[in-house]
């Protein structure tokens, strides 16, 4: 339960996210921008009981495919295989990309080198490869390590910060009065805050590699969100305390965090730069190890292409999956660079290509959410009708769905700057295929709908 708790952390990349997000967050929500991460947490605690109470009667690597097809047929786990697997492959692109564009602002600063981003980026990803490959064994506990690392660096940086500026202390980042347009701001730092968290569900897909999953993913669930909804919201006091609660000049920094390391550990502020370099390292292997096994699982039960279902032959690890899943994120970045260069730009910068895929892939990824409440209560009167909680399989559901539609609407609002007004329509172009693939595949395969959730994690 450790590992995969300790996984699940590292997937979600508290450094990487914060250090990259927190900006955004505090231009929408201001200077009570950590309220906002507590609304977060509350609305992803909602959506890990769903995945707790799934796990807990059908824990598998498929996770929410699996999760949704039980519950409404063949068509909809294909349509959730393919459109949880886009969301998280794209969502994975940006952080191969944040991982190598880091690694080259901290050579540059401390080490004078000036090697382009994208080579950090593959040489970063080949080895996180041959790590995954080697083993979940090997690969979840130096995924552990580096997130001991940074949550060692995150807690002090932001205590010392704290405790630098004791004088000027203030309850003002807690009080609901100081959010940036009330509701509204509120609403559109939503967004934001529930990015910070994406990749807590990566418990459920390490079930089949893990003691008891049916109690176990939901504890590693549960202590995952509670450790870093805390975690975020001191980083995020810390942070603004050691701006002097200005917004302005917030928002202004690159990377918040990091300056507010320079001013309060001064020549220690390298720290800061190597839980940065940890955290992407540590969410690139967690991430792809779980994400990649939901595709194992649906090329496993024919719902994506068989060779993605096959295991190393000594290893028993996943490895056509590890590799298609990373070769389509590499794909993705190339592709998305030659746009920029066709819209005139030569160059992509990588911490604005972060924020604009992570907020395509979550997109789907909420949409996969979405659809994950609605079918807990359908699921357990169809399959466990004995157990059926109105508390449990319909209140809570029901509002981490509505706690999900929030977020998607202002993400697909009218209005935003481009390329995220094309986002939206291109998740629906990618809806749209995904349903007619799914008709036509199990049109194919009348048997595919018995396969669906046939293996169980912890079956003998």
């Amino acid at each position: 339960m450790i590992d995969i708790a300790a996984s699940t952390m590292a997937n979600i990349g508290p450094a990487m996210s914060f250090f990259f997000g927190f900006s955004f967050l505090a231009v929408t929500a201001g200077v009570a921008s950590p309220l906002t991460i507590v609304a977060a947490g509350i609305a992803i605690a909602l959506l890990g009981n769903t995945l707790a109470q799934f796990s807990r009667a059908q824990p598998s690597a498929g996770g929410f495919i699996t999760f949704v097809g039980k519950s409404f047929g063949p068509t909809s786990a294909v349509t959730t295989a393919l459109l949880a697997g886009l969301g998280y492959i794209i969502a994975m692109a940006a952080v191969i990309a944040i991982s190598g564009g880091f690694l080259q602002i901290t050579a540059s600063r401390y080490l004078g080198w000036d090697v382009p981003w994208i080579v950090w980026s593959l040489l970063l990803t080949a080895l996180s490869v041959v790590m995954m490959v080697r083993g979940i064994g090997v690969s979840t506990k130096l995924a552990g390590l580096f997130f001991g690392v940074e949550m060692i660096v995150l807690v002090a940086v932001s205590i010392v910060a704290i405790v630098k500026h004791g004088n000027a202390l203030s309850i003002a980042p807690f009080l609901p009065s100081h959010i940036t347009g009330g509701v509204k701001g509120l609403a559109e730092g939503f967004p934001l805050a529930i990015y910070l968290f994406i990749g807590w569900e990566n418990s459920a897909a390490l079930a089949e590699e893990t003691d008891n999953p049916r109690r176990n993913v939901g504890r590693a669930v549960f202590s995952s969100v509670a450790i870093m909804a805390v975690s975020y919201i001191l980083f995020a006091y810390a942070t603004v305390t050691g701006f002097g609660y200005d917004v302005d000049k917030l928002s202004a920094s690159p990377i918040p965090f990091i300056a507010v390391a320079r001013g309060s550990l001064g020549v220690l502020a390298f720290t800061a730069y190597l839980a940065g370099l940890t955290s992407t390292m540590g969410a690139l292997i967690a991430g792809t190890n779980s994400q990649a096994r939901l595709l194992f699982s649906a090329g496993r039960e024919g719902l994506l292409p068989s060779f993605i279902g096959r295991v190393h032959p000594t290893r028993r690890t996943p490895t056509n999956a590890i590799f298609t899943f990373v070769a389509i994120a590499l794909l993705i970045i190339g592709g998305w660079g030659l746009g920029h260069i066709l819209g005139g730009h030569p160059t992509m910068d990588p911490i604005s290509f972060f924020a604009e895929a992570s907020t395509m892939g979550t997109i789907l990824v909420m949409l996969v959410y979405l659809t994950s409440n609605i079918a807990l209560p359908f699921y357990y009167r169809k399959y466990r009708p004995q157990e059926f909680s109105v508390l449990k399989h319909l209140v809570l559901p029901a509002l981490g769905a509505l706690a999900i539609i929030v977020p998607l609407y202002y993400l697909a609002k009218p209005g935003q700057p481009a390329p995220y007004s094309w986002f939206p329509y291109v998740a629906f172009a990618l809806v749209a295929a995904s349903i007619l693939y799914a008709v036509v595949l199990t049109r194919r395969d009348p048997e595919l709908g018995d396969r669906v959730g046939s293996l169980i994690a912890d079956a003998e």
